[in-house]
């Protein structure tokens, strides 16, 4: 059943809620939303220990925009972490957080707002913070936000495919695929994602201090099929949160499987 919550902005966010135990809010990577990505095998996984809040990010689903910000802007990541924030207020005021992809950089930006998190677990934050991997073009989320505005959400989609390292054959065969039409309604979102996350796809490492306040522990997780630049942003993390962990998941790669992250998340927010 689908709940709402209002966000600081007046923007809608649709949630549900399964299971039981303590708050856990799963939040998701970039065009994932609950019609759509691993939340609900993951909620599946984590409902017999954890009470799991799956929410659509803004533009997605069944959540709305009141006041879109601009692009790449602080207020777009702040629209962001007040979006979890009244999920977390929707969930009893306190919960703990597993977010994948882009929805781990929002996690974590969400506790260094001070956000009331218990622990977080992070699977792998698409950062690249050394010269293992080329810096992604400092404008990307204006050039999809150009292809959007144009009509063009499908360009829009497979710049991003591509730009994430899906070969173009693959990219071509996707969009004759039913799940293209689950993509192209939230092409737009992408510029919420790109916008918060490509200042740190520039080769350069975190800024000094930069998790300093987050005051919760963190699990901060990549799979063993991971690239370098992936499984080395993790690492810089754990490390760059005052209470951090690092973990490899044998056999995963940015797709995690849920039977795979499930136990190793339920470990570290019980323990």
């Amino acid at each position: 059943m689908t709940k709402t919550t209002t966000s600081a902005d007046g923007s809608t966010i649709a949630y549900d809620v399964a299971g039981t135990g303590p708050a856990l809010v799963l939040v998701d990577g970039a065009m994932c939303y609950r019609g759509f990505g691993p939340s609900q095998d993951l909620a599946d996984a984590l409902s017999d220990r954890f009470t799991v809040y799956r929410y659509d990010r803004r533009g997605r689903g069944e959540s709305t925009i009141a006041k879109p910000a601009e692009v790449g802007t602080m207020e777009a990541v702040e629209q962001e972490v007040a979006d979890l924030g009244a999920v977390i207020e929707a969930a009893g005021g306190h919960a703990h957080l597993l977010g994948l992809s882009s929805g781990a950089f929002l996690a974590l930006e969400g506790a260094r707002a001070g956000l009331p998190i218990d622990k977080i677990v992070a699977y792998e934050a698409p950062l690249i913070l050394d010269d293992t991997h080329r810096p992604n073009d400092a404008d990307l989320a204006q050039q999809v936000e150009a292809l959007v505005e144009k009509g063009k959400r499908a360009a829009a989609i497979e710049l991003f495919m591509r730009v994430v390292g899906m070969p173009l054959v693959a990219v071509k065969i996707m969009r004759l695929s039913p799940m293209f039409k689950k993509l192209t309604p939230v092409a737009h979102t992408l510029t919420y994602d790109l916008g918060m996350c490509v200042p740190f796809q520039q080769g350069r490492p975190l800024p000094n201090g930069y998790y300093k306040n987050v005051s919760v522990p963190v699990l901060s997780g990549a799979g063993s099929k991971s690239p370098t630049y992936m499984t080395n942003a993790q690492q810089a993390i754990s490390k760059a949160v005052p209470d951090g962990r690092y973990v490899v998941l044998d056999g995963q790669d940015h797709m995690v499987k849920a039977e795979a992250l499930a136990p190793v998340a339920t470990e570290f927010l019980t323990a």
